[in-house]
């Protein structure tokens, strides 16, 4: 069986551990690959790799490193259909799903190619008489990146092309469960030009997150996941003197508003909840219907759209699947007992996905979509993450009922509003509590020159990822106060005690 290897100082690099971990085709259930779970003395060393790379990268002109990334992005548009098919195959998303992820991604890519713009940071002339001051974005030196499974290639392509374009160096540890795409990556990398050492790969579990955390050769980690492992790295991170990014989980509500245009609401709503099998950080979990009207309006119609929804395997000749198979088995688990707990508590179960068999693949990781009415926000379903294909319909009474509930959430990643009147979306958009907002969107998910980042407990660290946040994550500022003599044959200056200032 095929064995996923990291990939330190541009070599592919076998690993000595003895723990292991199978990769899964989730829509047939079978075993494809395996992962070695690296040892700390692996991950040692692919830290080494990169601090010894630094020096001589963090002196490449920005540039240059722009020149490389250029090249990258041309490697990873010739090599499309190749690594969406290897991202499908892993994850198990369909293939237009796995094409977009590599679209997002190389957004953030291109972004990063404006450097020499981005990193020239600031001059101020005459700040006092015959002084000068400047301000230099410094990269930071080793960077790590923790990435997920839900999107194994754009997610750290939010991280890396910034981190490599600012003048760092790189380890990225991807999820154990669909590892192959960023060792494909790093290849691409390698043959754009990119010096060896500088983007290095450890494939593993929390025994090389440990060491990535602790080391003091790292100066910053990101990272994308669920909360409470979001909140663990940005503490260990932040105790070792780290500077941290890192995102968790959501909630994702939208409030669907009695004046909204609901066809293309429902529209926008069943693919939000449904794409990607839920497994999405901005997945749209939760519909705030104001009224009983709305609500009888909008199930009606979403009933409509869920019976049209196609479950199956992610690449397939002919018509596309709408849906693919959840991650694992386990997950798959998972989601059932959320849908158990929804019943158990009075949720009004009106499309239920236990038990989805697809023919030809009755061994895959299925859940169809789900789809609840009247649940209420002391539900289980409503307070956690599912990050499956289950939808939640809550009627509230108004529009400051559904803002009030979206506002004492412990999450705060995205929230939507579908409505045709202005005002209220303006008056949405000031209010919420949330990070992202859409209006008339369903997932909000900004540009690669805008930042992406939720509130409250869906992110711990003050920067949020890719933009110009991104930018000033990966760099440290320093400021230059200068004044040059005007003759060396000038009058001796006499000491001073005081506090310096400018006059």
């Amino acid at each position: 069986m095929e064995q996923i290897k990291n990939f330190i100082g541009g070599k592919m690099i076998g690993s000595q551990s003895q723990r292991t971990a199978f990769v899964f085709n989730p829509a047939t259930g079978e075993s494809i690959r395996q992962v070695a779970l690296s040892t700390a003395q692996e991950t040692q060393s692919a830290i080494e790799t990169a601090h010894s790379a630094f020096k001589e990268w963090s002196k490449f002109s920005p540039l240059k490193r722009a020149r490389i990334l250029f090249k990258f992005k041309a490697l990873l548009e010739e090599n499309q259909v190749r690594l969406a098919r290897l991202i499908s195959e892993e994850h198990g998303k369909v293939y237009s799903d796995a094409v977009g992820e590599l679209t997002r991604g190389l957004e953030v890519v291109e972004f990063a190619c404006g450097i020499p713009h981005l990193q020239k940071g600031e001059h101020s002339a005459n700040v006092g008489t015959g002084v000068d001051s400047h301000s230099l974005m410094q990269p930071l030196g080793v960077c790590v990146g923790i990435t997920p499974f839900n999107f194994p290639a754009m997610v750290s392509m939010w991280m890396f092309p910034i981190a490599l374009a600012t003048g760092n160096t790189f380890v990225l540890k991807p999820s154990e469960k669909d590892p192959s795409i960023s060792v494909e990556l790093a290849k691409l990398l390698q043959q754009a030009g990119l010096p060896d050492g500088v983007f290095n790969v450890v494939q593993g579990d929390k025994e090389a997150v440990d060491v990535l955390l602790s080391d003091s050769r790292v100066q910053a980690v990101s990272f994308v996941g669920s909360t409470p492992i979001a909140e663990y790295v940005y503490t260990t991170a932040s105790a070792h003197g780290k500077r941290c990014q890192a995102l968790g989980g959501a909630k994702n509500h939208s409030v669907l508003m009695p004046d909204a245009d609901m066809d293309m609401a429902v529209n926008a709503i069943t693919g939000a909840a449904f794409g990607a099998a839920g497994e999405r950080c901005m997945a749209l979990s939760v519909v705030l219907a104001v009224g009983d009207e709305t609500a009888d309006r909008l199930i009606e119609k979403l009933r409509q759209q869920i019976d049209n929804i196609t479950v199956g395997v992610g690449v397939r000749e002919g018509r596309e699947n709408d849906m693919g198979p959840v991650i694992s088995e386990q997950h798959k688990a998972k989601i059932c007992d959320y849908i158990d707990s929804g019943v158990a508590q009075g949720a009004k179960l009106l499309v239920d996905g236990r038990g989805y068999q697809v023919a030809g693949y009755e061994h895959g990781y299925f859940v169809g979509p789900t789809l609840f009415d009247h649940v209420t926000p002391e539900m289980k379903i409503y307070q956690e993450e599912i990050f499956g294909p289950v939808l939640s319909i809550v009627r509230v009474p108004d529009y400051h009922t559904a803002l009030q509930l979206i506002n004492h959430h412990q999450y705060g990643n995205g929230a939507a509003i579908f409505t045709r009147d202005g005002e209220t979306a303006r008056q949405f958009s000031e209010n919420v509590q949330a990070g992202m907002v859409g209006i008339n969107i369903p997932i909000p998910v900004p540009m690669a020159f805008h930042s992406f980042g939720g509130w409250k407990r869906s992110i711990f660290g003050p920067l949020n990822t890719h933009g110009s946040d991104g930018v000033r994550f990966y760099t440290r500022m320093k400021t230059v106060t200068s004044r040059w003599p005007a003759s060396v044959r000038l009058e001796h200056h006499d000491s001073s005690f005081n506090m310096p200032t400018l006059e």
